[in-house]
């Protein structure tokens, strides 16, 4: 008889987060939102509206039988389904999520897809399955014919981006998109949750995930939606003060660039809202090192610093041009 299982030390999880700015002028109001994220007829959107509004879609499966991607470059056989979704934050930040878990042990020979399909987002190998090497090697990217995840999470972006009817594809300011690669395995019984963070210059990050044996993948897949919306809102005030001209220049050029962030991002920094209790220790890392709270705190003090400054001099300049002429 041929079993499916997974045990200490295996690979839980692999997935990737796409994260965008909605490409609509003005936020989405709730109702227009869940319209937008219907994906699905048979299964209905979730909507969470505290402590921010967030609007979910169901989950979509992605049937694949193809090879894995392994560092050592060992043909790795898999077969199941992969699980996505959108997440739409405050009407105006856009993820798309596409993860897997992997058994560690599969089945000896390719079986029937019903035996796959009522295992949902779980991928069963075709042999013996190397952890390590696999995980390592999904971190390093696939190579062709190989499992391609991210592929399915930008056209999940891609569907949704195509719905003119909702979107007038005229966003309040230009940003750029992140992709977020990540990995979780067991930690031993009892250890803490531990996590390795890198980025790469092509708006790439790589998380490497130690989580709890009894974590659900979904709720590794939520901790990394969390990481990548706050890595994204960081990356994108942090881009825009960049270079922003000071003095006079600034009176022209500061409201254009600091308005919109006020206005469609400042709020939506919330991080661990909505992160499973038991993962709140990874936030606490990435609190301490590399600083991403203290990090955010500054950007967000440096807008209102500017503003502040924008509007006295704007106080000072009105009297001047306001005074009545003096006849000398």
């Amino acid at each position: 008889m041929t079993t499916v299982r997974t045990g200490p030390g295996s690979v839980l999880a692999c997935g990737e987060v796409r994260s965008c700015l909605l490409p609509t002028r003005d936020p989405l109001d709730e109702p227009t939102a869940v319209r937008l994220l219907r994906l699905r007829t048979d299964e209905r959107v979730r909507v969470s509206r505290h402590p921010s509004r967030q609007v979910v879609s169901p989950e979509v499966l992605t049937g694949v039988d193809c090879p894995l991607p392994v560092e050592t470059g060992t043909r790795v056989r898999a077969v199941g389904t992969v699980r996505s979704r959108a997440v739409l934050v405050e009407g105006r930040v856009l993820q798309s999520s596409a993860f897997f878990s992997l058994a560690a042990v599969g089945t000896d020979r390719r079986q029937p897809w019903g035996h796959y399909l009522v295992r949902p987002g779980l991928l069963v190998p075709v042999g013996r399955l190397p952890e390590q090497a696999v995980a390592r090697g999904f971190l390093l990217g696939h190579r062709p014919g190989q499992l391609d995840i991210g592929s399915i999470a930008e056209s999940l972006v891609a569907r949704i981006s195509r719905q003119h009817r909702v979107l007038d594809h005229d966003p309040p300011l230009t940003t750029v998109d992140t992709r977020l690669r990540w990995t979780a395995a067991r930690t031993a019984p009892g250890d803490l949750p531990t996590m390795r963070f890198t980025k790469d210059e092509d708006g790439l990050r790589v998380v490497e995930l130690r989580l709890p044996p009894d974590t659900a993948p979904g709720d590794a897949a939520g901790l990394c939606e969390d990481l990548a919306l706050h890595d994204w809102l960081l990356t994108t005030v942090a881009d825009k003060l960049d270079g922003l001209p000071t003095g006079a220049a600034d009176d022209r050029a500061g409201p254009l660039v600091l308005g919109p962030l006020v206005d469609h991002l400042l709020h939506l920094w919330m991080p661990r809202a909505r992160v499973d209790r038991a993962l709140h220790p990874v936030w606490e890392q990435l609190d301490e090192t590399p600083g991403y709270g203290r990090q955010w705190k500054t950007l967000t003090q440096r807008i209102r610093d500017r503003l502040a400054l924008l509007s006295l001099r704007s106080r000072q300049e009105v009297p001047a041009s306001g005074r009545p002429g003096t006849i000398l």
